[in-house]
């Protein structure tokens, strides 16, 4: 009996490898030839999230999606969006499993982004002006985001709209980010605030200590 179950589970394992392999979206693959633009060597790993409106959704070379990632254009299939792709991922990132990148106006990301596991990012929320009204009920309300090269994402984080991150910044696990932040900056906390950041002649630094020495070399 014991043999029988180890050859089954070896069986199993060996079958669920190719369903894998298999169900990998890549450029070659029919599903691929939705998109707008897959670039060369992109790799959508099995099994995928939601998935939809591809023709709005652009994504650069050699990017690698994994597992349960959700892309998505619009409310949903079938929905004329318009001439102009929405969702744009540079090359050679790394979106890590269970992320959902939700757009419905315009999410840019840079290359070389990488992000931790279940990140969420998205240009849409619902509001809560009409205090009679579900809030589900009530429109959304869109404002585009863009997300620096060489950025990294930490697991968890959440970037909502409106949000512009600079070049190379870094998102703490589990912050919740909206708002504009320069290029080499490192965000956290709920909500994120700017805690350290880079220049030259300082280095790393936190955010006044720049201001400070600004400061005294203007008084010297």
């Amino acid at each position: 009996m014991y043999l029988v179950r180890r050859a089954m589970g070896t069986l199993i394992h060996r079958a669920y490898t190719a369903i894998r392999r298999a169900g990998v979206i890549s450029p070659a693959s029919p599903a691929g030839y939705r998109f707008r633009r897959l670039g060369d060597g992109v790799s959508i790993a099995f099994p995928p999230g939601a998935i939809f409106g591809e023709e709005w959704i652009e994504i650069g070379d050699h990017t690698l999606i994994g597992e349960r990632v959700s892309i998505s254009c619009g409310m949903g299939p079938g929905v004329d969006l318009g001439p102009d792709s929405i969702l744009r991922i540079g090359g050679s990132c790394s979106i890590g499993r269970g992320t959902h990148i939700v757009a419905h106006q315009s999410i840019d990301i840079g290359d070389h982004v990488f992000t931790g596991p279940y990140v969420y990012i998205t240009d849409q929320n619902h509001v809560y002006d009409d205090p009679e009204v579900p809030i589900g009920r009530q429109w959304p309300r869109n404002s585009p985001v863009s997300i620096g090269s060489g950025s990294w994402l930490g697991a968890g984080a959440i970037i909502l709209p409106g949000t512009t991150l600079g070049r190379q910044c870094v998102v703490a696990g589990g912050a919740v980010v909206r708002g504009r932040f320069p290029d080499h900056s490192v965000v956290a906390g709920v909500p994120a605030r700017l805690v350290r950041r880079y220049t030259a002649g300082h280095g790393w630094h936190a955010p006044d200590i720049a201001l400070a020495m600004n400061h005294q070399a203007t008084a010297s």
